[in-house]
């Protein structure tokens, strides 16, 4: 099940951004889901802190490159959402100004 999530969509305050976060964690196959601010720091998370690191700070990096990427081809463009399926997970990275939500998935449920 593909899951589409962009932050802008995302309710403002906290108890809904709350009720946001646990009704996408939730979803048959959802194994975590992270937010992270702009300088690449967790700072919501429902997986081990060892992970939570490690996704965040790799996601961070390749989503400043997918961005710069893209506004090296369209200066007036910008990246929104971020896509990756691998054997064994899909990660979906929704980029906002000030943070990324990262959903990582089981592709086969």
């Amino acid at each position: 099940m593909l899951i589409i999530l962009q932050l802008h969509l995302l309710p403002s305050t906290c108890a809904e951004v709350e009720d946001t976060l646990k009704r996408i964690q939730g979803i048959n196959g959802v194994i975590g889901t992270i937010v992270v601010n702009a300088e690449g720091i967790p700072i919501k998370t429902t997986l081990d802190n060892s992970t939570t690191v490690q996704y965040a700070g790799l996601l961070h990096q390749l989503t400043m490159k997918a961005r710069s990427t893209v506004r090296d081809i369209d200066p007036q463009n910008d990246l929104t959402f971020l896509r990756i399926r691998s054997k064994k997970h899909e990660i979906m990275v929704s980029t906002d100004k000030e943070y990324l939500l990262i959903v990582i998935q089981n592709p086969a449920e």
